[in-house]
């Protein structure tokens, strides 16, 4: 297995290399400008992602698909992920990551106005859609359609399965003993009483699971902040300061360079929100919402959250430590990650854990459904039962087997699920932009769509 293993991670190195960020960076910025700045409407999405839209067809409240994408995105990345960015690229990286979440902003609220746009409503009585659906009815490019849909359901058997339930796993393990077998039983177990209920049910446990564990990280990030409170306006005017002459950083830094800043930051929040990458429309497709318009307001926010909030006070955690605390060491993101935490007395250890073994869990919840909905469209046949059971036993070998070729060949299925969603969304830009121009610069956006 060895040179497969070596093979796809020469690709994913390559995949995931300058040309990807530039692409993807790219599209947030051409499309935050041929959409007029999506993004000052802000507050509108936060209000309209708490209201209802009753009577509108769709599967879930807007909310609900809000949660459910946010349960895929906010993962590990957003804790060992940020501290990984920092290690390589140093302080300035935190600047690069969360411009990466500003702009991508706009590439997230495009994807959900075509998720909804394109969406069909199945014999079944469930709502479909995503890039997949994107691409065949907005494009005519079925063929690549459907590689897409078989990109992101291999993907899900990986970076929202597998990789997952190895990560919980080998944390539980290494916390409390517990064997790898029986924490994968119980993860399956867990996993199942939801997965097994659909969207509906996923949606449900989402709603309250994900402001829990998102509320409850924050606050211990705000607690460290507060007990760095003397090193924290210092970390900041480092992290802009290092974004474009990594030297000031001194330290463990020397070396980085801005490019080294702007890659690791950059492609951390690529990754870490998912814009781009074409699965949070998915669920998207699946909301109660008036128009597509009030939905991609809405999938915005969830960009908003995950790396402007969540990754960029990581960041500033991360870097308040280190000057706080020069006995730090910098070169191992886990471990630079794990001493912050643990200058909270008693409960800072046991809170990090709690928040890597939950966002590793949603991140599971999450990518079920977006893995179930890649074969239905594939399929046609709408093979939900056999696709949960067999996810739900691959839960239980990825706990126990080594992963270093899943990781791998989960990257480069990441990578390759966003090439064709970004040939959907620049193509379709002019798309979006009518449905922008109709229903929000006009002031319509309590106006309802024909989805005929």
């Amino acid at each position: 297995m060895e040179p497969i293993n070596e093979f796809f991670q020469l690709l994913s190195s390559f995949l995931w290399g300058w040309p990807m960020i530039i692409l993807l960076l790219g599209t947030h910025v051409f499309l935050t400008f041929r959409l007029r700045i999506p993004q000052r409407k802000l507050f509108t999405g936060i209000r309209l992602s708490v209201k209802k839209d009753p009577g509108s067809a769709g599967d879930v409240s807007q909310f609900g698909a809000l949660a459910t994408a946010l349960a895929a995105t906010i993962g590990t990345g957003n804790i060992v992920g940020v501290a990984t960015a920092v290690a390589l690229g140093g302080p300035g990286a935190v600047l690069w990551c969360w411009l990466t979440g500003i702009f991508g902003m706009a590439t997230k609220y495009a994807e959900g106005l075509l998720a909804v746009k394109y969406r069909v409503h199945g014999k079944d009585g469930h709502t479909y859609g995503g890039p997949m659906y994107a691409l065949e009815r907005g494009l005519g490019m079925k063929w690549l359609a459907i590689l897409f849909a078989v990109f992101t359901a291999l993907a899900s058997f990986g970076i929202g399965c597998t990789v997952q339930a190895n990560s919980i796993a080998l944390l539980a393990s290494e916390t409390f003993g517990i064997p790898t077998w029986m924490v994968g039983l119980f993860v399956c177990i867990l996993a199942a009483c939801v997965i097994l209920g659909g969207v509906k049910a996923i949606a449900r446990v989402c709603t309250i699971f994900v402001p829990f564990m998102a509320l409850l990280y924050v606050i211990g990030c705000i607690v460290i902040l507060c007990m760095n409170s003397a090193y924290v306006w210092p970390a900041i005017q480092l992290i802009v300061h290092a974004a474009f002459n990594p030297a000031a950083a001194g330290g463990g830094f020397v070396g980085a360079t801005v490019m080294m800043a702007a890659r690791y930051g950059i492609a951390r929040g690529l990754f870490s929100n998912e814009s781009g990458m074409g699965s949070a429309p998915i669920v998207a497709a699946a909301a109660q919402t008036r128009n597509p318009v009030r939905q991609a307001l809405v999938s915005s926010t969830g960009t908003f959250w995950d790396t402007v909030v969540i990754c960029a006070l990581t960041g500033i955690v991360l870097v308040s430590s280190i000057i706080a605390y020069p006995d730090i060491s910098c070169a191992d993101g886990a471990a630079l990650t794990k001493v912050a935490f643990s200058k909270i007395p008693y409960v800072g250890a046991p809170l990090l854990t709690f928040g890597i073994l939950t966002f590793a869990f949603s991140t599971i919840l999450g990518w079920s459904y977006y893995g179930e909905s890649a074969v239905n469209y594939i399929e046609k046949r709408h093979t939900n039962r056999f696709y949960r059971i067999l996810y739900i036993v691959a839960l239980f070998f990825g706990s126990i087997i080594n992963l270093d070729i899943i990781w791998n060949i989960a990257d480069c299925m990441n990578a390759l699920m966003a090439i064709p969603n970004l040939v959907a969304l620049l193509l379709l830009s002019s798309v979006a932009a009518q449905e922008t121009k109709k229903y929000l610069w006009s002031g319509q956006l309590d106006k309802d769509m024909d989805e005929d």
